[in-house]
């Protein structure tokens, strides 16, 4: 360039003015979180990490944190409003809740974009995200990550989308039926929910 008498000249540097952010985050409070009595009071949601083939891949999950039942899930090579919209989607299809149910995310753009919270207002769900800076409101959803890794996906490769998603389901059957939590009286997500409905209707 110097040779040939020409002159670099950059573009000037693009910044996301974070008012709008600011604003959006604002406008999504953080409801008072009681533990709830019943199913389909409070659910939770979170994404995830996951890489096939050396590419990431998102996992989008929706819990029920009365019972700690995976609901609805998602993955996507995208981690967007799709990606949780196709979450919820299937989790209320698969509960059918009343309206009023609290929906609680962290403070992802994917859960804060337009499409998502009109999705929520079309169901009746009332959305809830976490302070700024405490990542432990949405600790229950944080756990559930951490046990799929460590019991399931921990040292294991995935060649192909299909693989991965195999892999999800059936984990997550399992999760649902079979794996035992201390704080459900040791008894899987799914047991937890038939004990409580057995006891509501002898009560």
């Amino acid at each position: 360039m110097r040779l040939a008498g020409l002159q670099g000249r950059s573009a000037r540097l693009y910044r996301r003015s974070k008012v709008g952010q600011r604003a959006s985050f604002a406008s999504v409070p953080r409801l008072q979180l009681s533990e709830p009595s019943g199913p389909n009071q409070l659910w939770v949601g979170d994404v995830t990490y996951l890489k096939v083939a050396g590419q990431w891949r998102y996992l989008a999950t929706v819990m029920d944190r009365h019972s700690r039942r995976i609901v609805g899930w998602s993955l996507s090579h995208r981690r967007d409003a799709a990606l949780t919209r196709a979450a919820l989607r299937q989790a209320a299809r698969n509960r059918r809740p009343q309206p009023g149910l609290v929906f609680h995310s962290d403070r992802g753009v994917e859960y804060a974009a337009f499409e998502y919270r009109d999705e929520l207002r079309r169901l009746g769900i009332l959305q809830s995200m976490n302070r700024p800076g405490k990542m432990n409101d949405n600790a229950h959803m944080e756990s559930f990550f951490h046990s799929m890794k460590t019991e399931e996906l921990y040292g294991k490769a995935f060649a192909d989308d299909l693989q991965l998603r195999r892999i999800l389901s059936s984990y997550i059957t399992f999760y649902n039926q079979q794996r035992l939590h201390s704080s459900l009286r040791y008894l899987p997500p799914a047991g937890f929910e038939q004990r409580q409905g057995l006891q509501a209707c002898v009560n």
